[in-house]
């Protein structure tokens, strides 16, 4: 199994400052780059046999898909800020152009597919925001291509979680092909930490423990979850960002709880170890 965690380097060729492939991710489905761009900088690419999600995580830009111009889009500097990001799908064989219009961050979220579907612009308004869980299990979700949009294999989302905050969490995982109960997905978190020289956690583990890792993960730092359980901690005085990419052979998430942890979803006298 490869190294679960990719931390991102110098902008190398054409801006890219990290990437996972099937490949080097060793899995079937999902493939997810990052790209640090300068004003004025181009990023030109062909989807071939891979429907794309072009997520701005920071900045502005010009994109073009099969000569269609989304133009002028993005808005927040920041993934801390508190607005939904702007993204593009591109389908399968299609033609992407990304120019910058100021310093920006990209996404480049990748699955297997045959070009199904148009070229579309995914605004603020599109991505549809929720709060989730309670105390110190809250989070803010933004769903960007969720499973009720238009895709043939890719999910993505982006969860904000305050430092002193646990996210993922109680533990689920979606490792098995067993729907109705259960949906194979493979994923990719990609964090950003605020402030930049802190960390998170992140576990990855699966029931037999033959999968048991514990994480501090830097900013900038992509995890791989081949199966299992993963779930995130933000230490106080972090916040953190996370962009994840799901793909499997079915494009619905249907996840299985840890069964140890599945108390938490209850009210608190339901505690296992309470005293009377």
């Amino acid at each position: 199994m490869p190294d679960l965690v990719i931390k991102a380097g110098a902008p190398g060729k054409d801006g890219l400052v990290a990437a996972v492939s099937k490949e080097t991710a060793g899995w079937k489905y999902v493939g997810f780059e990052v790209y640090q761009l300068q004003a004025g900088d181009i990023l030109s690419r062909s989807a071939e046999g891979n429907e794309v999600c072009l997520v701005l995580l920071a900045g502005k830009a010009d994109v073009k898909v099969d000569g269609i111009l989304f133009a002028g889009i993005g808005g927040r500097m920041s993934v801390f800020e508190d607005v939904p990001p702007y993204a593009v799908y591109v389908p399968a064989g299609g033609q992407y152009e990304v120019s910058a219009l100021t310093e920006l961050e990209l996404a480049v979220c990748l699955a297997p597919a045959t070009g199904k579907y148009a070229p579309r612009l995914i605004t603020p308004s599109d991505a549809v925001a929720e709060d989730r869980g309670s105390g110190s299990m809250s989070r803010r979700v933004v769903n960007i291509l969720p499973e009720q949009s238009e895709a043939e294999s890719l999910l993505v989302v982006e969860v904000r979680t305050g430092g002193g905050n646990w996210s993922s969490y109680p533990p689920h995982k979606h490792d098995q092909d067993n729907l109705p109960a259960e949906s194979y997905l493979e994923e990719t978190y990609y964090h950003r930490v605020n402030p930049a020289h802190g960390f998170v956690v992140q576990r990855v583990y699966n029931d037999d423990r033959s999968l048991d890792e514990t994480m501090a993960v830097a900013d900038r730092s992509i995890v791989l979850v081949p199966e299992g359980y993963h779930p995130v901690s933000a230490p106080p005085g972090y916040d953190s960002y996370y962009l994840n990419v799901m793909a499997g052979p079915v494009r619905t998430w249907v996840f299985h709880n840890d069964p140890d942890h599945e108390w938490l979803f209850g009210a608190q006298q339901h505690r296992p170890d309470k005293r009377e």
